[in-house]
């Protein structure tokens, strides 16, 4: 369906559905949907070994690698929900995204993209019980409390984003219904309604406070109570060691907030950047995190390397070096 098509709907007070402007004026634009495919399935095939990995390798069934799972089935449902939707799109020329589709889209992306930074968060607290409580994290972290904390994690924002969608449906359309982003974006589809959206505004800022300042100060707080314990211990060795099981953890929270701030920082001081731009940060910002954290946790992580070891030579015996005659 084209544009112009997608303004005559926008005499309804509620719409057939929306059209997606995506990259309107993006240049060589194919080759970029090209990278977001190669992107998904290489997000989906890591993901889907670092999962087969924790399941099927008994020393890792701990609280620790529950909290990585978990982290690995959001970043599949994130990638799932964004990027093929994308390259539907493209491939098909098809932008027109009907009103019930584009909703649902609404609340999986967002809600998958809010259970990253929450599961960074169940991932901060099992390093520091770990490392402040060593000889007690094994009856502090036990398997039933880090299951109850996944759970309390997946339902707190799955609660805030059904309200959040729940809230778009009274919204009315009679200007326009294109939406200046790639997909079905919560915040330019309520802008694009006439009357008062304040409540939608409202639900944006709180769940990003919620979901992105609160989760990152709690880092933030936790990393302080971990860096208090490793600087008491005695040996270098030690600490360097108590670290290094964090390093994982911290590019990971690099990954996720650093370009989530960026975007924000420039918002504020109201840097002019072309819409195409902007939507590229975006599109980077959600779809990266996904790819790179199977790939920081299976090479960054020696419980993890060692089993893909383990596997690589059972698969493949004749790589062993044999010995020279």
């Amino acid at each position: 369906m084209s544009m112009e098509t997608a303004q005559d709907l926008s005499n309804l007070t509620r719409p057939v559905g929306f059209y997606i402007r995506g990259f309107y004026a993006l240049k060589k634009g194919e080759y970029y949907f090209i990278f977001l495919a190669v992107v998904y399935v290489v997000t989906l095939v890591s993901n889907a070994i670092l999962m087969l990995i924790i399941c099927f390798t008994e020393t890792l069934h701990t609280p620790k690698y529950m909290a990585v799972f978990s982290l690995a089935v959001v970043d599949i449902c994130l990638s799932s929900a964004l990027i093929p939707q994308a390259i539907h799109m493209f491939i098909f020329d098809s932008k027109f995204v009907y009103y019930n589709p584009c909703i649902a889209q609404i609340f999986f992306v967002h809600y998958f993209a809010a259970m990253e930074s929450f599961s960074l968060c169940v991932l901060a607290y099992d390093r520091v019980i770990a490392i402040c409580f060593p000889l007690r994290c094994n009856v502090i972290n036990t398997h039933c409390k880090m299951m109850l904390i996944i759970i309390v994690a997946w339902t707190i924002p799955f609660i805030m984003y059904v309200t959040m969608a729940a809230l778009i449906l009274p919204l009315k359309y009679c200007k326009s219904t294109i939406v200046n982003s790639f997909f079905c974006d919560h915040g330019p589809v309520f802008n694009i309604a006439c009357g008062d959206y304040s409540k939608n505004w409202f639900m944006a800022l709180s769940n990003i406070v919620v979901f992105y300042f609160a989760p990152s100060a709690f880092i933030a707080a936790s990393y302080m109570f971990i860096i208090n314990a490793i600087l008491k211990i005695k040996s270098s060795e030690g600490r360097w060691k108590a670290f290094k099981t964090c390093s994982s953890h911290l590019m990971l929270v690099a990954i996720c907030f650093v370009p989530f701030y960026m975007t924000y920082i420039v918002a504020w001081v109201n840097v002019n950047i072309d819409t195409d731009t902007r939507i590229i940060n975006t599109s980077l910002a959600t779809c990266i995190p996904p790819l790179i954290n199977p790939i920081i946790y299976s090479l960054k992580t020696e419980e993890i390397l060692e089993q893909i070891k383990k596997y690589l030579k059972i698969s493949f015996p004749k790589m062993k070096t044999s010995p020279s005659s």
